[in-house]
Formats: C-alpha cells, sequence, structure tokens
C-alpha cells in the first residue's frame, strides 16, 4: 500500500533573531529590500513549479514510519514509436495523449493548453516522396509549411487578422543517415473588439494569440512526415531546450513489408 500526499508543503516563517533594544525602527526602505530579496530567493520557473506540485511523497508499505521515498521534480522524456506507420519521437513525460485530435498522434501540455505535439503523415496513395529534397530547399519547405498553417486557420469570423512571419529554415542529417528540414514560423492573430460596431473607430483590433510552430520534415516510405510544435512565444524561452530536444528526437523509419 502506498500513499501519495502534496509534496509542497508551507513554507515555515522564518524566525528573526531577538532585537537588541534600538531608538529608532530600521527605515522602511530597508525592509522592503529584505521583503524584495525573500521573495527572489523563493521564486521558481513555471516548469519546476508545475513538477514540484506533482511530486509526491511516497511511504513504503513495509516500514511505514521508517522509510519514506520522495519523488523527484523531475520532467523528463517517454519515447514513442509507431511501427505501423514507421516514426518515433520522445515527449515531456507529463504530456497527455489527446485522441481523437485528427493527427496521426497528438500530445498536449495538461497545464499550457496551447503548447502541443502532432505528427502529420501524407497519404501513401496520392504520394511518392523520394527525399524531403523533393519539397524543394529548405525556403520552399517553409513558404509551403506556413501556406499550410494560415490555410488551417483561414476564418469567417469579421475583422480576424493574421500576421505571419518564417523564423528560420535550416536542413540536417541525423544519426539514422536521413535529411530533415527544419521550419520556424511565428504567427500572431487580432481580432476586432466589436466586430459589428458600425463605426470604425469601435472596431478595435486585439491581439488574440502570438505562436511558434516548429516543424520537422522527413520522408520514408514514400510519404511525407510532418511533426509540428506548437508554443506560446510568452513560454518558447522557457521551454526552448525542451521543444528542441523533441524535434532533435524525430525519426522516420522504415516498415517492414
Amino acid at each position: 500500500m502506498a500513499i501519495i500526499l502534496d509534496s509542497l508543503l508551507p513554507l515555515s516563517r522564518p524566525t528573526l533573531p531577538a532585537r537588541l533594544s534600538t531608538p529608532f525602527p530600521p527605515p522602511a526602505s530597508r525592509l522592503c529590500t529584505r521583503r524584495n530579496q525573500s521573495f527572489q530567493a523563493f521564486s521558481i520557473p513555471r516548469r519546476n513549479a508545475m513538477a514540484l506540485i506533482l511530486s509526491t511523497y511516497i511511504f513504503s508499505e513495509v516500514g511505514l514510519h521508517d522509510n519514506i521515498a520522495f519523488a523527484e521534480p523531475s520532467v523528463g522524456f517517454r519515447e514513442y514509436i509507431d511501427t505501423f506507420d514507421g516514426y518515433s519521437l520522445k515527449y515531456p513525460q507529463n504530456w497527455i495523449q489527446v485522441r481523437g485530435a485528427g493527427a496521426d498522434i497528438f500530445f498536449r501540455d495538461p497545464y499550457v493548453l496551447d503548447e502541443n505535439l502532432s505528427v502529420e503523415l501524407s497519404s501513401p496513395s496520392s504520394s511518392r516522396y523520394k527525399t524531403v529534397e523533393d519539397l524543394g530547399p529548405p525556403e520552399e519547405a517553409g513558404k509551403k509549411v506556413l501556406k499550410q498553417y494560415l490555410t488551417e486557420f483561414m476564418s469567417t469570423r469579421l475583422g480576424v487578422r493574421r500576421e505571419s512571419n518564417i523564423l528560420s529554415t535550416s536542413s540536417r542529417v541525423a544519426d539514422d543517415g536521413k535529411l530533415y528540414y527544419q521550419v520556424e514560423v511565428n504567427i500572431k492573430s487580432y481580432a476586432n473588439t466589436n466586430e459589428l460596431a458600425v463605426m470604425p473607430q469601435d472596431r478595435v483590433p486585439r491581439l488574440e494569440w502570438n505562436r511558434r510552430y516548429l516543424s520537422v520534415l522527413g520522408v520514408e516510405n514514400n510519404r511525407l512526415y510532418e511533426l509540428r510544435l506548437q508554443t506560446p512565444e510568452s513560454v518558447f524561452v522557457e521551454e526552448e531546450n525542451d521543444l528542441r530536444q523533441v524535434m532533435d528526437s524525430f525519426r522516420v523509419n522504415k516498415v517492414a513489408g
């Protein structure tokens, strides 16, 4: 039997040393400085905070009162291998799989719902890709990726406007000897605050969302494979290292038969 407790214990209030008798209290500015330093000491990144909340104390059934195991607040990765369609990747182990999302596979951050990954495959009956270079150079592939995104994000709402930009395109040969393209784009969506207003000054555009999209393209089994990663720009810097590890892990594999 295992008992799981919340590991985020309340922080104990620091005990102040006994104060010597002084004629005046310390200046307010000094107290503010100490308070700010105390807050900075306990500030932690969002991902570490989530991992800390999810971490648990596990009490062993044997020696319940003597042996306590503490779960490590680490994110880490899991590997996903699709032997039927022929690809593999690593994803953050705290992400959850969402079924029925329309992609071949779809994983999502349970806390930042706009952060996710998916894999898209071309139809084996309608495509005969031999290499990712069939898309042209990386720059041309980047334009096609961005066009596809904008097509998917088309909206019938009045006053909706998209701003997009290709941030980078590149190619690399992975340890499996295959060539992969990498594409990064930014897309912003704006919408009017009052789309039915008669006067133009009452239709003020506002930013709905601002996202980074990262794609990895590879070819195998006469099919085009695309790994897609989406994240809000506001958290990209914090998540960049993990997202790039996911990108680097993507492989397309030969399907037997």
